[in-house]
This record gives C-alpha cells, sequence and structure tokens, in this order.
C-alpha cells in the first residue's frame, strides 16, 4: 500500500506492507533510529511517538494506520533554536542512564507539558504510568518533567514581557513642529 505520513515536518511517501508496524516504518524506512523498540506487546513504552500530537506505542499502530497523519519522534523535540526544554530538563536531573526508555518519556512529557503546562507531580508520574523505566526509579524521570515545566514557564514569562518590537517600526515617526524648528 503506498502512504504519505508527514514525521517531523517532513512528508514521505512510501510503498508499505499492509502489516508493517509504525515502528518499523520509523526504524527501517525512514533511518528514524531514536524510537525503540521494546517489549514487542506495549506494555513498555519505549517506542512512544506522537501521533497528530497524541502519545501512541508504534509497536501497536500499523504504518498504513499513520497514512496522512502528522508523527513526531524524538527526533523531532530540538529545533533551529536548540534542544527542547523536555531534553534540556533530562540532561540538567539526570532523567536518563541506560536511555532505552528515554525517547519515549521525552514525548509523553512533550505532550503533557503542551496540554498542562504547570503539572503537579501525581499528574507527570499519571502521564508516564504506561512507560517502564528500569534504571531509575523515575524520580530522577519526574524531576526532569518538573525542570522543563519550571524553564518553559520562565521563558514565557520572559517572552511575554518583552515588548513587541514592531509597534515602534509599525508606521513612521513624523515630527513635531517645535522638533523642526529645533
Amino acid at each position: 500500500m503506498e502512504i504519505t505520513v508527514t514525521v517531523n515536518g517532513q512528508p514521505y511517501t512510501r510503498t508499505v506492507e499492509p502489516r508493517l508496524l509504525l515502528v518499523h516504518f520509523l526504524r527501517d524506512e525512514l533511518g528514524l533510529t531514536g524510537t525503540h523498540w521494546g517489549c514487542d506487546t506495549s506494555n513498555c513504552g519505549a517506542c512512544v511517538v506522537l501521533m497528530d500530537g497524541v502519545p501512541v506505542k508504534s509497536c501497536t499502530v500499523l504504518a498504513v494506520m499513520a497514512d496522512r497523519h502528522e508523527i513526531r519522534t524524538v527526533e523531532g523535540l530540538e529545533t533551529s533554536d536548540g534542544l527542547d526544554p523536555v531534553q534540556q530538563g533530562f540532561r540538567a536531573e539526570h532523567g536518563l542512564q541506560c536511555g532505552f526508555c528515554t525517547p519515549g518519556m521525552m514525548l509523553t512529557a512533550r505532550w503533557l507539558l503542551d496540554r498542562n503546562p504547570t503539572p503537579s507531580e501525581e499528574e507527570i508520574r499519571e502521564a508516564l504510568s504506561g512507560q517502564l523505566c528500569r534504571c531509575t526509579g523515575y524520580e530522577n524521570i519526574v524531576r526532569s518533567v518538573r525542570w522543563a515545566a519550571e524553564h518553559e514557564a520562565a521563558a514565557n514569562a520572559v517572552s511575554d514581557a518583552i515588548p513587541d518590537q514592531r509597534a515602534d517600526t509599525a508606521a513612521p515617526r513624523t515630527r513635531s513642529d517645535s522638533e523642526v524648528q529645533a
């Protein structure tokens, strides 16, 4: 079957087997290996990607089901401005050890913060409850998401406080009669 899927803002058209899983499409067809293939039973969450902005376990989604949808992988978190605050938080708060669960954790955290910019610890834990980590004990992961929320809120507050420079240049300034005579 021919499908067109937009992944990290880039459209891809491929002919795929109807039974091909999205995780294998991303890894094998597109070379986006940040999406991990773990348990093969949808229990671990290592394969989580965002499909139209919602976390899905790509080991349970057929690639043909993603036709005409937008997929965001961990590779799509970083922008031209740099790392996403979630990525920065995982680095700053040591939210990863082996890193196997990290891509799914980060995408789930990004989804949570997009919906709830100031989640409580309980809300973070609930959002991440479909993800397994065998290394960290989750404390550093929760701290990483809180770090991202706090730093993202601070950055938004700063950008909201900076006046829009375009207002100053929107119309040419005319001189008053007293300024012209001076």
